[in-house]
This record gives C-alpha cells, sequence and structure tokens, in this order.
C-alpha cells in the first residue's frame, strides 16, 4: 500500500482517518524517501527511525479505536532548532549535544494534534544565513537544482517538503528563514503573527524577531499544520487571540487594496532586485489585478527600521553563544557577531526594542490605505553550494543583503507574512512573492494566497526526484 509523495497533509489526514492507509505505511514510505534522498539533498540533522515508527503504530491503534485528530499518524518533520524530546538540539551547530528531556511547546503541540515526528532537519548555525551548509553536517541541496541552495535557514525543511520527503514541516523565520527557502524551493511558508506558534522553551528568541512558521506545497496543508502547532505556554510572553487558519481557505478575500513594494527596505549595504525576479512578481501583481484587486506601486514607510534589527538579532546570537557546549567549534562569522551583540545589548538593545511600538503606529498607517502589501520575498534566485560558505563576516553581509533585502521588516514589526511560488526563472529556479499584512493578518492572507493558487495550480509543479539510482522513490 503506497501513497504518493504528491498527496498533501490536508489529503493525507483525512487518508488516515477514513482508514484508506495506515500511519505505519506512511511513516515507513517517509523514512525510506529520506534514506534514499540523504546522499543527494541532505535535508536531515537527526532522523527518527525507531521513535517514528513506534509512534506511528500508537498512531494506528487510536484510529482504530475510534480517535480522531487532526494530524493522527501523519509524518511530519521539525528544524533543528526544536526541542523534541530524547533527541539533541544542536542547531546547525558542530559538536555533540546532549539528548534534551522534554518537547519544546510548538512540538508538543504538533503531538497533541497526532503528528508523527519524523525527524529533525538540517539548519545553519544558530539560523543566520540564507543558506543551509555547514561543518557540522554538509550541505543542504534545492530539490530543483542540486547545484543550488534551498536557503536558510529552515533549508531543511525546505527540502524535505519540495521533495515530497514529507507532506510539511515546521521551520522558524528570523529575517526572512521560512519565507526565503519557501520562495526558492516553490512552496508556501508562512510567517505567522510573534506568538502564534510558541517558541518556548525560549519566551522570546533572538529578542523576539524569530518566530515559528510552516511549510509546505499549498495554502491548506500550511494552514492545517498551523493551527496544529499554534498555541501558547502559560509563561509565554506574546499571546495573540487565536485564529483558525485552515477556515480561511477558500473564503473570499474581497475586493482588496494592494500596495506592489519593490524597493529594497532600508540597508546599510547594497541591495538591488534583478530584473528577472522583478518581472515574476510584477506578474503576480497582474494576476491579482485580473482577480479584481486594486494594485498600485506603494512602499511602507520603513524608515531607517533596520538599525532597530541589528542589536536584536546580534543580542540574540551572543545569548545563543554563551550557551554553546562549544563555543571553540563555532563559525568564526558567529563568534563576531556574538562579540558585536555583546557590544549593542545594553542601551542599543533598550532603544531598538521601545522603537518597535513607533514602526507599528508608522507601519500599521500605511495600512488604512492598503489592506496587504506584496514585495519580492527575495531579491535573486538561490545562490550556488558553497558560495557564500567561506565568506568572511562582512563578505557574508553583503552577499546576504544583496540577495535577501526584502524579508526581515516584517520580523522586527512581528506581524505576520505568506510566501507564494512566482514562478520560475531560466534555469528552472523558483522564486517567490510576501504577502505581507498588519497583526493578526493571517486568515486575510491566507484567503487571498489561497484565491492565487486556485487560479495559478503551483502545487502540481514538481521537482526532479533527486535520490539514488538503485532506490526508485515509490
Amino acid at each position: 500500500m503506497t501513497h504518493d509523495r504528491s498527496a498533501g497533509l490536508v489529503e493525507t489526514a483525512r487518508a488516515l482517518a477514513d482508514g484508506t492507509i495506515t500511519s505505519r505505511a506512511l511513516v515507513e514510505q517517509a523514512l525510506a524517501r529520506i534514506e534514499t534522498s540523504q546522499a543527494s539533498l541532505n535535508a536531515f540533522r537527526i532522523v527518527r527511525t525507531r521513535a517514528a515508527l513506534a509512534e506511528a503504530e500508537a498512531a494506528d491503534a487510536q484510529l482504530a479505536a475510534g480517535v480522531r485528530k487532526p494530524l493522527l499518524g501523519v509524518p511530519v518533520a521539525v528544524k533543528d532548532d526544536m526541542d523534541v524530546a530524547g533527541e539533541p538540539t544542536a542547531f546547525g551547530c558542530r559538536g555533540e549535544f546532549p539528548a534534551v528531556a522534554r518537547d519544546g511547546e510548538a512540538v508538543r503541540r504538533l503531538r497533541a494534534a497526532g503528528a508523527v515526528i519524523v525527524g529533525k532537519t538540517n539548519t545553519c548555525e544558530f539560523g543566520q544565513w540564507p543558506f543551509t551548509e555547514g561543518p557540522a553536517f554538509g550541505a543542504t541541496r534545492n530539490p530543483w537544482s542540486p547545484e543550488h541552495t534551498p536557503g536558510g535557514s529552515s533549508g531543511g525543511s525546505a527540502a524535505a517538503v519540495a521533495a515530497g520527503l514529507v507532506p510539511a514541516a515546521l521551520g522558524s523565520d528570523g529575517a526572512g528563514s521560512v519565507r526565503i527557502p519557501a520562495s526558492w524551493t516553490h512552496l508556501v511558508g508562512i510567517k505567522p503573527q510573534r506568538g502564534r506558534i510558541s517558541t518556548w522553551p525560549r519566551g522570546e528568541s533572538f529578542q523576539g524577531i524569530t518566530v515559528n512558521g510552516t511549510l509546505a506545497r499549498t495554502v491548506a496543508d500550511a494552514a492545517l499544520l498551523l493551527d496544529a502547532a499554534a498555541g501558547n505556554h502559560a509563561l509565554d510572553p506574546h499571546r495573540p487571540p487565536a485564529i483558525d487558519a485552515s477556515a480561511a481557505i477558500g473564503r473570499d478575500p474581497g475586493r482588496l487594496r494592494i500596495a506592489l513594494a519593490l524597493k529594497p527596505p532600508f540597508t546599510a549595504l547594497p541591495a538591488r532586485l534583478q530584473p528577472e525576479v522583478r518581472a515574476r512578481i510584477v506578474e503576480l501583481a497582474e494576476k491579482l489585478s485580473d482577480l479584481g484587486h486594486t494594485v498600485e506601486e506603494a512602499d511602507p514607510p520603513y524608515g531607517q527600521i533596520g538599525l532597530t534589527f541589528i542589536p536584536r538579532a546580534t543580542a540574540g546570537i551572543a545569548e545563543r553563544v554563551r550557551e554553546a557546549p562549544f563555543p571553540a567549534l563555532l563559525d568564526r562569522r558567529t563568534r563576531g557577531a556574538a562579540r558585536l551583540g555583546g557590544l549593542l545589548g545594553g542601551a542599543p538593545l533598550r532603544v531598538a526594542r521601545r522603537a518597535e511600538a513607533v514602526l507599528h503606529r508608522r507601519i500599521g498607517g500605511f495600512f488604512t490605505s492598503y489592506d496587504v502589501v506584496l514585495a519580492p520575498t527575495t531579491a535573486a534566485p538561490p545562490p550556488r553550494i558553497g558560495a557564500m560558505l567561506e565568506l568572511g563576516g562582512l563578505a557574508t553581509d553583503r552577499a546576504m543583503i544583496a540577495a535577501c533585502p526584502y524579508a526581515w521588516p516584517w520580523n522586527v514589526l512581528g506581524w505576520p507574512g505568506v510566501n507564494v511560488p512566482a514562478g520560475f526563472l531560466r534555469g528552472g529556479l523558483p522564486v517567490g512573492a510576501q504577502l505581507l499584512g498588519p497583526a493578526n493578518s493571517e486568515p486575510l492572507l491566507l484567503s487571498l494566497a489561497a484565491q492565487l493558487e486556485a487560479e495559478l495550480r503551483w502545487h502540481e509543479v514538481w521537482p526532479e526526484p533527486r535520490v539514488s539510482a538503485d532506490s526508485p522513490v515509490v
């Protein structure tokens, strides 16, 4: 009994509930796909073979007894910055890490919804860069082109979903780390409102700029995983009002006022939207106009927002470095960022945190004229494997900002954004666009994304399987 890799999260959960397939069979197939692709894609840091099979058998027993949960028996993956009981949380770093005692809140909620965690996906060191490579695990590759990165820092989760190893996965997004790899692997990536999916055991991750989010091939699948993982620990400092993301799918978004924002936000280093990427974003804007929305070029009043991002990001890295069990094994760029974070972690950090309320008012005012912002997710297609790996700190920053200047302001604001596929460039490399909204606007963004998906059918286009010749994908 085989289950096609194109079956998404919604379809898989329904098949399990209907009894047309077992969790054991699904998890066995997912593990086989992971194993055959690991040498080529390298999406996973940890594969939970024995534990996942045992959890699948327990799910089958519950299904047979008539128990129904949203994801009961469905295999999913999580990024290796999330605690899974009994597994280490290395977060892209070298060294042998101890197993953690308990699940993080997001993983606990996924399990409560019935999901089977088949493994933890690769991420660059502390999630800092838009590539997923490093001496701890090698290079994670893009299913659309193995010479290129899937992006980062949630590149392992993106590669796993894009290749059909799992129907959906959790990632995290501190400067675009869900949206960028979603863009570069032809996926839907939701960066939700801060606090929507708990980052506990950290009340705030990287001084509040990093949130957990979802990656999937369809809007409905990404929304279902969001609903399953959403919710708070009792001690979470950010507790947004609950939403029903799945209910937004298929709902008419109405006629919206959409701002097409093509200008990169403030950056200290040069960034330029590549013409071929710009063309794909403009085509998407034209499609939205054809659907009845009013689209006009307008840029949010970002001002000097970048000055508030750097203290929060680097202070967050400094916190992680202080906790690292093997600081001598860390990338020199990580240590450099931590030193800067130590310098900025006092008064500059407090000023940066206070500035958020001012930015909310100013950029929130933009949403009295517009309902949604449409922006490129990246300025360029995915770089080649190794292109940024050996660069120094400033050169890495230059390359990163040149490729990815668009995503990070919404991390400062803590507001939701959704990457949607925007087509392909010459050579077959995917690019994406962001739908961005004000606080707690996930339902509106998802209803608009689903409307686009119904027209463009992006989920029907697949990369060629990348596995060894003697191990066919089923």
